[in-house]
C-alpha cells in the first residue's frame, strides 16, 4: 500500500509545459488570430524548387507534341527539380546560377528572383517553390507528432485535425502553445475559448494537449509488479498455513 500511495502522489510526473509564478501561460487575441500572412524564407529553410521552360507550359499540357506538331521528343520543355538548404548568410546555392540571397522573401518573390536568373538558360523560364520543413510539433494527449505546414493560414484546429484530433483522454480546455520564449494557453472546450484561441499557427510552434490522468488506474499499472508479488506472498502463506 505504500508503494500505491507513492504512486498516486508521483502519477503527475509526465505532465509537461506547467505555468509557473515567473513563467505564466499567456492568453492568445482574437484579433492576432485572424491576420494571415506569407511565410518568409529564413536561414535553415529547405526549399523544393521545380524549374521549367515555356512558361509552365509541361504543367498544364502534359503532349505538348500533340497540342503543338513543332514539338518534338527532343524539344519538350525542360524540367529539374531541387532541394536546397537555405544557408546561415539567407543564401542558396544553385546549379548554374550559383549563389543567391533569398532570406527574407516570400515563397512568391524568390520564385520571380530565381526566374529571372534561370532565364539565361532555359527559354522563358518557369520557377515553383515550395517549404519543405515548415512543420509543429503535437505532444501529451495527442501523441508525438510532427505536422507539416503547406499553408501559411493552419489555424491550431486544423493542426489538431491533422494530428487525427483530440483523444478522449484529453483537456480540451488545456492546450498550450509553445512559440519562442512565449506561451499562450487556449481552451479550446468553449465555443468563446475558441474564438479567442484558434490562432495561426508558425513553422516551430509546439502544440501539448495535457492529458486527464487517472490516478488509480495509473497508480495500479505502474505497481503491477509489486501487487504480483504480495499476491503470490500471500498465496504462499495461505498454502503453508493450510498444510500445517
Amino acid at each position: 500500500m505504500a508503494g500505491l500511495s507513492a504512486s498516486c502522489a508521483s502519477y503527475r510526473q509526465n505532465i509537461m509545459f506547467k505555468p509557473t509564478d515567473t513563467a505564466p501561460a499567456e492568453s492568445y487575441q482574437q484579433e492576432a488570430a485572424t491576420v494571415s500572412k506569407d511565410y518568409v524564407i529564413q536561414p535553415s529553410d529547405v526549399l523544393e524548387i521545380d524549374i521549367f521552360s515555356n512558361k509552365g507550359e509541361r504543367i498544364i499540357d502534359p503532349n505538348p507534341e500533340l497540342s503543338n506538331p513543332a514539338n518534338t521528343a527532343t524539344a519538350q520543355p525542360n524540367r529539374r527539380r531541387f532541394q536546397y538548404l537555405v544557408d546561415s548568410h539567407g543564401e542558396v546555392k544553385l546549379p548554374m546560377i550559383g549563389t543567391i540571397r533569398l532570406v527574407g522573401l516570400t515563397l512568391r518573390e524568390a520564385e520571380q528572383v530565381v526566374q529571372k536568373e534561370f532565364e539565361t538558360y532555359f527559354k522563358e523560364a518557369y520557377v515553383v517553390m515550395n517549404f519543405v520543413n515548415k512543420r509543429i510539433v503535437l505532444l501529451g494527449a495527442v501523441g508525438g507528432q510532427v505536422i507539416p505546414l503547406a499553408n501559411p493560414s493552419t489555424t491550431l484546429v486544423e493542426a489538431l485535425a491533422m494530428g487525427k484530433g483530440l483523444p478522449n483522454d484529453a483537456k480540451a480546455n488545456n492546450i498550450r502553445v509553445i512559440r519562442g520564449d512565449r506561451v499562450y494557453q487556449v481552451d479550446l472546450s468553449t465555443i468563446d475559448g475558441y474564438r479567442k484561441g484558434n490562432m495561426v499557427m508558425e513553422s516551430g510552434d509546439i502544440v501539448y494537449v495535457e492529458p486527464i490522468r487517472r490516478p488509480f488506474s495509473e497508480a495500479g499499472r505502474d505497481n503491477t509488479g509489486v501487487l504480483g508479488i504480495l499476491i503470490g506472498l500471500a498465496t504462499l502463506a495461505v498454502i503453508i498455513v493450510s498444510q500445517q
